[in-house]
């Protein structure tokens, strides 16, 4: 690995630093920084708007999506130059968390299926910003079983019906825009009947119900289908070939999550440098000691297994299973970086809201998060099964459904 700069690359990273210098919402910045997994909040302005004006400065001055094509309002920038600005971004790039299933998940899914007037119409105004999109795959009785959706979609004309139920979507609340997965033909095995679409999130027949997480927040929906009508033009890739379709959103998906799951060890050292325990300052205390040393020694492979696909982007290939090992290891970590910070807190450490101690109560909304991490973007089970069937190459689960028609499993203990 080469972690220096070419000239090229130092004079991208020197133009990304003087225009964020000049232009970044300073009025947030120590928020952002103080920000954490589960508790990104600004208290005197809405988060949703202040990501919505710096995505749309971004775009006006030609750095939002900087590896999209310029047609479709990127910059037609390298991959390279994308990681290069990101880490330029610093905690301003917090913001993005906004439209990272837009831009990291669907937008590529556009790109690579829509129809190229629909590209040019609505490609750009998600790149800027102005338009939010949400990705339609999981439901009550799939689980991590992408393939075993229930949703239907049957056609009418020129159009499809839709009905169904979707969950876990991430900011379908606040969403206009929606990639959606169903199921097309019952007749054949569930992976061969998948049809994908995309959809105005604001059509009759479309419901979203927030669900209330444990840390008070609700960043994930149920969302209901109730003859919903999708024409035909806004299909993706042909009928009852969705699955293919969807591998796409999903290694997208594995790449942007994957490569940027916080860890929760820098906000421990530093919490641990201050804290007094009742023999004397944290740090000072073996067993604490002992404890982030382990972790700082995870923390650091992460970080350098990390560099391996920054490494592969600077030379133009293309990066191996690292993001779905990050994302493996850093979600676990970040709920035992939590429980150990409010273990050594001790009472105070299970108190909560605006007149708490603020590190308190910043481990207690990590740790309530913590969860949701290790089952978003495939879970701990489904991380593990790639990294030995596809890089490892060990033997495949025994899939006993593979080839069954999908109306002829039963579905005996599902919901």
């Amino acid at each position: 690995m080469n972690f220096d700069d070419t000239p090229q690359e130092a004079e991208f990273r020197a133009n990304a630093r003087a225009w964020i210098a000049a232009n970044a919402p300073r009025q947030y910045e120590d928020e952002l920084r103080k920000s954490s997994l589960g508790r990104t909040q600004l208290k005197n302005a809405n988060i949703l708007e202040v990501a919505k004006a710096w995505q749309k400065k971004k775009a006006d001055a030609g750095w939002a999506c900087l590896h999209w094509p310029k047609d479709y309002g990127g910059r037609g920038a390298s991959p390279i130059e994308r990681v290069i600005w990101q880490q330029e971004e610093g905690p301003f790039g917090k913001l993005s968390g906004m439209f990272i299933i837009g831009h990291g998940m669907c937008g590529p899914t556009m790109m690579a299926f829509a129809r190229e007037e629909h590209k040019r119409t609505y490609l750009p105004p998600l790149a800027s910003g102005e338009k939010v999109w949400c990705q339609l795959f999981s439901e009550p009785a799939g689980g991590s079983d992408v393939a075993g959706l229930r949703t239907r979609a049957e056609k009418d004309g020129d159009d499809w019906v839709i009905n169904g139920q979707k969950i876990w979507t991430s900011g379908a609340h606040y969403s206009d825009y929606g990639i959606l997965l169903t199921r097309t033909d019952p007749n054949v095995p569930k992976h061969k009947g998948l049809t994908m679409f995309f959809l105005d999130m604001k059509s009759p027949g479309v419901e979203v119900r927030p669900i209330k997480q444990a840390s008070g927040a609700s960043d994930f929906n149920e969302v209901y289908f109730t003859n919903v009508r999708i024409p035909d033009h806004h299909r993706l890739g042909e009928v009852n070939d969705g699955w293919n379709v969807s591998l796409t959103t999903l290694m997208n998906e594995r790449m942007s999550i994957g490569a940027g799951v916080p860890t929760g060890f820098p906000e421990l050292f530093d919490y641990c440098s201050s804290l007094m325990l009742d023999d004397g300052p944290a740090i000072e205390n073996r067993a604490v000691r002992s404890k982030l040393a382990n972790w700082a020694v995870k923390a650091s492979g992460l970080r350098y297994t990390s560099m391996r696909a920054i490494s592969a982007l600077s030379k133009g290939e293309r990066p191996g299973p690292e993001n779905s090992i990050g994302k493996l290891v850093a979600g676990s970590m970040i709920q035992d970086v939590a429980t150990y910070a409010l273990d050594l807190q001790g009472a105070v450490g299970v108190v909560s809201g605006p007149e708490d101690a603020e590190v308190a109560g910043r481990f207690q909304a990590m740790l309530l998060r913590a969860p949701g991490t290790r089952v978003e973007g495939g879970t701990d089970e489904i991380m593990r099964n790639i990294i030995a069937e596809r890089v490892l190459g060990l033997p495949g689960d025994i899939r006993v459904d593979k080839d069954v028609p999908f109306n002829k499993i039963s579905t005996k203990g599902r919901s």
